[in-house]
């Protein structure tokens, strides 16, 4: 598979992670997507998806945590609360219908929550709907080692609905929400997966972990400052419900 169409393939990845980057995010369901599309195993998918969503979302982690970005205490609430269920997902045996299915799906909802406009401040006081944010985490965590996503794509709009903090803390506490998802998934499906599947995943990631690197890094320092974020966040959802209309259609 990855012998036929490397380069195309690559620099699908490497759009998806520019694109995801620029607006804080990992990729993982789409990355899983296109690999659906090309026609890999799809055991092998989430631990491919979730390698590449740890290579985009980790350098942006940082960079919130150094500018002091990260709402830390109420973080590590939500992550401590996903980590796990991620962990739980990860090992969970699924079938290939219902994963694809689920994928497909997860694509289409993602498309969604990307049109959602998300303003610059936190636009007025927390909601009382606020508090209870850490109930959302173990099952989205749960979804996230699933399907091999991290979640953030779904946490943060919910965190934007509520006002649960200015928008850059949502965006760095979403960024750490995939990072530590991403890491405790990968760890569930390499469990369950064994090490051979691990050695035929690690082959066919390589290549797209470089080319994820490079897209991911882009994103994060030039796009955003090129592109209005909400173009991007429209372009990122158009691509997102292509790939998972496409996807949905093949199930």
């Amino acid at each position: 598979m990855i012998g036929a169409v490397p380069v195309l393939l690559a620099l699908a990845f490497a759009v998806t992670a520019l694109l995801y980057a620029s607006v804080g995010f990992g990729g993982g369901s789409t990355y899983s997507a296109l690999l659906a599309l090309s026609g890999l195993d799809y055991r092998l998918l989430p631990l491919v998806s979730l390698a590449c969503n740890i290579v985009v979302v980790a350098g942006g982690s940082i960079r919130f945590a150094r500018s002091g970005l990260t709402p830390w205490k109420k973080a590590l609430v939500i992550v401590a609360l996903g980590a796990p269920a991620s962990f739980v997902g990860g090992l969970t045996p699924i079938k290939e219908a219902t994963f694809l299915g689920l994928l497909g799906g997860s694509l289409i909802l993602t498309a969604l929550t990307m049109l959602i406009p998300v303003r610059a401040e936190a636009g007025g006081m927390p909601t009382r709907a606020a508090r209870f944010m850490p109930l959302a985490a173990a099952p989205l965590g749960f979804f996230a080692g699933l399907v091999g996503i991290g979640g953030g794509v779904f946490l943060a709009p919910l965190l934007h609905l509520v006002r649960w903090h200015e928008a850059r803390g949502i965006a760095a506490t979403a960024s750490l929400f995939i990072l530590v998802n991403s890491l405790f998934g990968l760890a569930g499906q390499l469990l369950k997966n064994g090490p051979g599947l691990f050695g035929a995943a690690l082959g066919a990631a390589l290549p797209l972990l470089i080319a994820v690197v490079i897209g991911g890094q882009v994103g994060s320092l030039l796009a955003a400052r090129l592109l209005p974020p909400q173009l991007i966040r429209w372009l990122t959802a158009l691509l997102v419900l292509i790939v998972g209309v496409r996807l949905l259609l093949g199930v």
